[in-house]
């Protein structure tokens, strides 16, 4: 399957890659996004190729890949890489593209940060797993339009069902929910509730928005989550206010 809109080269009749199948098949095999992690809570859960979730091998969650695909998975930022095997179905929100196991994800950062921008790449069977090199041509794979990603959709997976019949792509919900966790002049405070959070649960999203008062003043909030159902948001609401964050759920275009 491939991983990019096909739209993208069909409205290109004289584009590079047709001079250059090699370069097309290249492209076909990159995918641009964020990727986030998953670890201790999922650990021995059996996953959707059926095998036992373990946080501490090079695997990874991803909508439609057969299962033991082999992906170089790049830090755009960072350029550092490790090479996972598709063993799971995922992630089914926030319009990210893999869910890396822990051991996997920590090299990228993106233990720390909850999601980071990452540059994935099919690689041959052969390929050990585990840390590995950014690929030469990082920084030219990274500004190509004609890579795409997989935002605006997500999955609807049975675990244990069989690849042809678990995959199920949807429209994202056209409602997302939010919980507020507080409103700050100074940025500061604001990124000192954001690292309280993630201290809570490093893989919730955390972000601020910025929003101006009639007298000009910058106001910061802090904003947790996108959610499909109110329900998933007061539940996080309820998790936060357990250690003294009391925030309030609201619907993302109200913010």
């Amino acid at each position: 399957m491939s991983l990019f809109s096909p739209q993208a080269h069909a409205m290109r009749p004289n584009s590079d890659d047709d001079k250059n199948p090699a370069l097309a098949a290249r492209r076909a095999a990159v995918l641009r996004g964020r990727a986030s992690w998953y670890g201790r809570e999922h650990q021995g859960l059996r996953t959707s190729s059926g095998e036992r979730f373990d946080r501490n091998k090079f695997t990874c969650a991803h909508k439609t890949l057969p299962f033991g695909t082999k992906l170089r998975v790049t830090n755009l930022e960072t350029q550092a890489s490790v090479v996972v095997r598709v063993s799971d179905r995922g992630p089914f929100r926030h319009q990210r593209i893999l869910d890396l196991s822990e051991i996997a994800a920590r090299p990228l950062g993106i233990v720390e940060h909850g999601a980071v921008s990452v540059l994935a790449e099919i690689v041959p069977e052969d390929v050990p797993l585990g840390p590995s090199e950014a690929p030469a041509d990082l920084a030219a794979l990274a500004e190509d339009p004609t890579i795409g990603t997989e935002a605006g959709m997500h999955t609807n997976i049975r675990t244990g069902a069989t690849e042809a019949d678990d995959v199920a792509l949807l429209p994202e919900p056209a409602a997302t929910y939010v919980v507020q966790a507080g409103t700050f002049g100074d940025v500061r405070n604001a990124q000192a509730m954001i690292d309280r959070i993630q201290s809570l649960d490093p893989k919730l999203l955390v972000t601020t928005v910025a929003a101006n008062t009639p007298e000009g003043k910058t106001l910061n909030r802090v904003v947790v989550g996108r959610f499909a159902t109110p329900a998933e948001a007061k539940a996080i609401c309820q998790r936060l206010a357990k250690v003294g964050v009391i925030g309030l759920v609201r619907q993302g275009e109200n913010l």
